[in-house]
């Protein structure tokens, strides 16, 4: 129960900074600013509930975890459920600080629901590499061999990379939750489209994964 909580809370944090930068202050800071609230949360995160549970809050880096070999099953499941909910639990308070989704929650999306303008397919190949860099990130940061002191600050770091690279092609998933709690929310378009968001990060995580757990990348 500690480690769900954590997972509910930390993916909570991680909608409401993150998505709350692109929603509440976009306008402010720019592409730059909202890459560095998704990285500067997840440091965090890191930080504060990792201790706990390891600070997932992303199914998708549950899934890589489960693929290298590193939790059981039943654990990813209890960790996918808490991070869901947290992800719709932060969506709910940006939307009830955001005054409704009349400006949308910071949903993914591609072709007319892309920032700039992306197809599914950029859409897709983006997700998917850029989950599956994230993936290796965190498993090569967080394994026996590295410095785990430092492992918070290069995943922040690399969520926020990623984020500069792609927030014009998809808006940035690389995250099941962070996409399904503004889908759901907002519906129409976001949510139709909630399906890739789903699939690439699950593609990419389970190629992060696999290398890890056929000692590809084992140091």
């Amino acid at each position: 129960m500690k480690k769900m909580l954590a997972e509910f809370v930390g993916t909570l944090v991680l909608v409401l900074f993150g998505c709350g930068a692109a929603v509440l202050g976009g306008d402010h800071v720019g592409q730059l600013g909202i890459a560095l609230a998704f990285g500067f949360a997840i440091v965090a995160m890191a930080y504060g509930i990792g201790p706990v549970s390891g600070c997932h809050v992303n199914p998708a880096v549950s899934l890589a975890v489960f693929t290298a070999g590193r939790m059981g099953l039943v654990e990813m499941v209890q960790y996918w459920v808490a991070q869901f909910a947290g992800a719709l639990a932060g969506a709910a308070i940006l939307m009830v600080i955001a005054g409704g989704t009349a400006h949308g929650l910071g949903q993914n999306g591609f072709g007319p629901g892309s920032p700039g303008g992306y197809p599914l397919m950029a859409g897709a190949v983006f997700e998917v590499i850029a989950t599956a860099i994230f993936a290796i990130a965190i498993l090569g940061s967080t394994g026996p061999k590295a410095n785990g002191a430092f492992a918070g600050l290069a995943i922040g770091i690399t969520l926020a990379v990623i984020h500069i690279v792609g927030i014009q092609i998809t808006g940035v998933s690389v995250n099941p939750a962070r996409s399904f709690g503004p889908a759901v929310l907002v519906g129409g378009q976001a949510l139709q489209q909630l399906w890739l968001f789903f699939a690439a990060p699950a593609v990419g995580a389970v190629i992060g994964g696999a290398l890890f757990r056929l000692g590809l990348l084992a140091p």
